[in-house]
């Protein structure tokens, strides 16, 4: 309990008499009654919100886009806080908003008071208990459709509560996704060991010379990287990674690559090697039911390999963290069964060439 001390003086004395001081001492709480709490700053916690994404984001523009509103509103919402606070909140600058004396002094209550508020939604909602909000999955074409239905099947059945949205593009936009935190979860390739220390890798792909059915080059398990000297092919265009990687190796390996066409449709690749008889180079998860139904062929490249990493990363702070770790575990399971069925090898360890 908390209070002060008061003196009651004894009955009888007088203000501007001699005091004996022999008085009876009496804690006195100052503590309020919850009937007594007082909100006013605190009572509307959007805007909240709002500071904190401000805040960790370092711009109204990602601010906006992780809030799903737009920057001019923001702006206004933010001015009326610091009217409210009668303090200046963040400093602007050329290059976004930092935060003043005052803001990084309520930071952390800030953070408290609104951790407070999302513990207390989720146990009115149950989710304290059950995993369950929306989970936004940002990835590449390529990989989501080798994992998306059955992602999909496992978490209706098992968690009912989540709603999983998917977003695809390539592997800048789902960077710029991650960095602007419109995604919970990002599935990147990564060539070479290049991946920061909030990535996770799940497993490493070989790449394959893709050919028509009944194609010569493409009939054997492997192929040595030199056989893709002068051969027609059909490429992604630049910038893209596994462009990047191609031309890298191939200036190392002395040989020349020859995109007769170019093309960032996976469907386009696959149509344009199976009815115009061109090559392409892909990992084998792409194209493995065509291979399995006899519609393409695959080898894979050896000496040297070209190989990459499927890697994730989770947004530091978004979506409800139950759901994005139930999201997670699906992910990595798929990922691990497929390693068993051979699409891939397990982890970021490279196989040997």
């Amino acid at each position: 309990m908390t209070g002060r001390l008061a003196l009651a003086a004894p009955a009888g004395s007088h203000d501007g008499g001699a005091c004996d001081c022999h008085g009876t001492i009496v804690l006195v709480s100052t503590s309020p009654k919850p009937t007594q709490i007082r909100l006013e700053l605190t009572a509307e916690l959007h805007k909240w919100r709002a500071f904190l994404a401000i805040a960790e984001l370092g711009s109204l523009t990602r601010a906006a886009l992780y809030l799903n509103s737009n920057q001019s509103l923001l702006s206004r919402q933010l001015n009326a806080l610091e009217r409210d606070c009668k303090a200046r909140l963040f400093t602007r600058t050329g290059r976004g908003v930092t935060l003043s004396d005052v803001g990084l002094r309520i930071l952390p209550q800030v953070k408290a008071l609104l951790g407070s508020a999302e513990g207390l939604e989720q146990e009115i909602r149950g989710e304290a208990r059950e995993p369950a909000g929306q989970v936004v999955l940002g990835s590449l074409p390529s990989i989501t459709n080798a994992i998306v239905a059955q992602l999909y099947l496992r978490l209706r059945s098992k968690y009912p509560e989540i709603q999983l949205r998917l977003l695809e593009g390539s592997s800048g936009q789902v960077e710029e996704w991650m960095a602007d935190a419109r995604v919970d979860i990002a599935i990147l390739y990564r060539y070479g060991k290049a991946m920061s220390n909030q990535e996770q890798p799940l497993a490493t792909v070989d790449s394959y010379l893709i050919g028509a059915p009944g194609d010569r080059l493409t009939r054997a398990p492997e192929v040595p990287f030199a056989a893709l000297d002068g051969l027609p092919l059909v490429l992604p265009g630049a910038p893209n990674g596994l462009r990047t990687a191609l031309d890298s190796l191939s200036r190392q390996e002395k040989i020349g690559l020859q995109p007769l066409l170019e093309a960032d449709s996976l469907p386009v690749m696959r149509a344009m090697v199976a009815e115009a008889n061109l090559y392409t180079v892909l990992p084998i998860h792409t194209v493995w039911q065509e291979v399995r139904d006899g519609r393409l062929q695959a080898a894979r490249l050896v000496s040297p390999t070209l190989q990459r990493i499927v890697s994730m990363e989770l947004a530091r702070a978004k979506g409800p963290g139950k759901a994005v770790s139930a999201v997670a575990a699906e992910i990595q399971a798929l990922v691990d069964e497929g390693a068993r069925r051979g699409m891939w090898h397990p982890g970021g360890l490279p196989a040997a060439a």
